[in-house]
C-alpha cells in the first residue's frame, strides 16, 4: 500500500489579491518545471493542510496550493461577503494565469470535488486531467442527510452533541437554525455552534475513530471559518443550479478522471459518485471497501497517489 511522499516545505508563497475584502494565500512546493497540480480543499472552507502536499512526487510535480476565500491563511478569516461557488472558480482562473501555466491537473476531495468540477465544466481546455475523493454534488437531498436525517441515525450519539446547541423548537431545519447562530453578533455563540457543527463533521470523516482528525475540525480558527462558510453555501444551494453537475458533465468528455469513494463515506454518500459516474464516462470509480469520507484514511491516500499517476500517464499521452 502506498504511503504519502515525504514531507517538504514550499519553495514560493503568494498574497494575492482578489475582490475587496479578500486576499488568497497561495504557496508552491516540488519541481518548478514539474506538472502543474492544483490541490483544491473541502468545505467550503476548510483551508488547505501541509499534508496535501504530500500526494505528489516533489520531483516530477509542480505543486500548488491555495486557501479559498475565507479560509484558512486567506483573509479576512471566514468571511461571507464576495463568497460563493462562481467567485471561487474565477479565483482559480486567476491563479492559472498568475502562474503562467497552461494546462493543470486538479486534485479535489468533498467540496473540494464539487468545485474542481464546476471549474472543469466551465474552463474544459484548461484541465489535464481530475482526481476526484468522496464526490459531494451538493444536491439538496445531499445537504438533507448530512444536517438533518441520515448520517443521524448512523452516529445517534454524535448527533446529540451537534443538536445540543439548538432549541427543540428550532430543529426542524439544522441548517437554518445553524446559520443565525453563526452569523450572530454574538461572538461566544458563534464559537460555540462552530466547533458544534466542525467537530460532528470531523468525527464522521474516518471509518475508525480518529482523534487527530476531530482535534483538527474542533481547532477555533479552522472551525469559524468551516462552519460559517459551509452554512452560508448551504443556505444558498451552494449557488448551483438544480443537479448543475451532473447535468454539464457532457463538457468534461476527453477529460481523464479518477474518482475515489468509501464505501463507509457517511458526509457524502456512494450514491454522488455514482450520479457522477454515470454522466462522466471517461472516469474510473474506484470504491474503497476499507474507508470513510476523509483523505487521511490509509485505503484513500493508496488509492489517490496511483490514481494520480493513472492519470498523468493518461494526460500525458493525450496531449501528444
Amino acid at each position: 500500500m502506498l504511503t504519502l511522499y515525504p514531507e517538504i516545505q514550499p519553495y514560493a508563497r503568494h498574497r494575492l489579491a482578489v475582490d475587496e475584502p479578500h486576499e488568497l494565500y497561495l504557496e508552491e512546493s516540488g519541481n518548478p518545471d514539474g506538472v502543474p497540480v492544483l490541490v483544491v480543499h473541502g468545505g467550503p472552507g476548510g483551508g488547505c493542510e501541509d499534508y496535501h502536499r504530500r500526494f505528489f512526487d516533489a520531483e516530477r510535480f509542480r505543486i500548488i496550493l491555495m486557501d479559498q476565500r475565507g479560509a484558512g491563511r486567506s483573509t479576512p478569516l471566514a468571511e461571507l461577503e464576495g463568497n460563493s461557488t462562481e467567485k471561487l472558480v474565477e479565483d482559480m482562473e486567476t491563479i492559472r494565469q498568475f502562474l503562467g501555466i497552461d494546462r493543470w491537473l486538479l486534485f479535489g476531495g468533498s467540496w473540494g470535488s464539487t468545485l474542481s468540477l464546476v471549474y472543469a465544466e466551465t474552463y474544459p481546455e484548461r484541465v489535464l486531467g481530475l482526481v476526484l475523493r468522496g464526490i459531494f454534488l451538493c444536491r439538496p437531498r445531499d445537504i438533507h442527510w448530512f444536517y438533518q436525517e441520515g448520517a443521524s441515525r448512523v452516529f445517534p450519539d454524535y448527533w446529540q452533541d451537534f443538536q445540543a446547541p439548538i432549541p427543540e423548537a428550532e430543529r426542524g431545519d439544522m441548517v437554518t437554525a445553524y446559520y443565525r447562530r453563526l452569523t450572530s453578533s454574538n461572538e461566544l455563540e458563534q464559537i460555540q455552534a462552530a466547533k458544534a457543527w466542525s467537530i460532528w463533521e470531523g468525527r464522521c470523516a474516518t471509518l475508525h475513530p480518529n482523534p487527530k482528525v476531530v482535534e483538527h475540525f474542533g481547532h477555533p480558527h479552522v472551525a469559524i471559518a468551516l462552519a460559517r462558510i459551509e452554512c452560508h453555501y448551504f443556505m444558498s444551494n451552494s449557488f448551483l443550479e438544480a443537479d448543475q453537475i451532473v447535468r454539464n458533465a457532457r463538457a468534461l468528455a476527453g477529460i481523464p478522471g479518477i474518482i475515489v469513494h468509501g464505501r463507509y463515506d457517511m458526509v457524502c454518500p456512494l450514491d454522488n459518485a455514482l450520479a457522477l459516474s454515470k454522466a462522466w464516462p471517461e472516469a474510473e470509480l474506484q470504491i474503497i471497501r476499507d474507508a470513510g469520507h476523509s483523505a487521511s484514511e490509509p485505503a484513500i491516500i493508496d488509492a489517490l497517489i496511483r490514481g494520480v499517476e493513472q492519470i498523468v500517464a493518461k494526460s500525458t499521452l493525450s496531449a501528444g
